[in-house]
């Protein structure tokens, strides 16, 4: 009998994982091996993350996975095979990274940009109500 599960993020090496808390928080790295099941080693050589054990509660999995890569994996490796399945570009191309990045855009505004802001929402909300009233 097999038992079917909707959950697809599995802790494994090779996973990819944005760091939540600490000095590198929201930067990602990869689980380059399992210590218990509380702590994961993490590498991040493409991303300026140190090799260094890191809990799990102050890691989310991501749905990126690199693949081929053996248990205990150096930074050396690691940084391969990230650069040749082009990691960085996928996740800056994934809808939770561009999330990310438009919340810390608009979490940088000044109070004049947000009221610019403002206003044009209301401009374009104009002109979509008055094409839809047309048609």
């Amino acid at each position: 009998m097999s038992a079917t599960t909707n959950f697809t993020r599995f802790v494994e090496v090779g996973r990819v994982v944005l760091l939540n808390d600490g000095p590198f928080s929201g930067r990602i790295a990869v689980i380059a091996e399992i210590i218990d099941q509380n702590r994961a080693i993490i590498d991040g050589p493409n991303t300026d993350v140190p090799r260094q054990s890191y809990p799990f509660k102050h890691l989310t999995l991501t749905g990126l996975k690199l693949t081929g890569l053996p248990r205990g994996a150096g930074s050396g490796i690691i940084k391969k095979v990230s650069e040749k399945e082009a990691l960085l570009e996928k996740w800056d191309k994934s809808s939770w990274a561009q999330k990310r990045e438009a919340t810390k855009k608009r979490r940088a505004l000044t109070d004049f940009e947000r009221f610019t802001v403002l206003v044009q929402k209301k401009q374009r909300r104009d002109v979509v109500r008055k094409a839809v009233a047309k048609a």
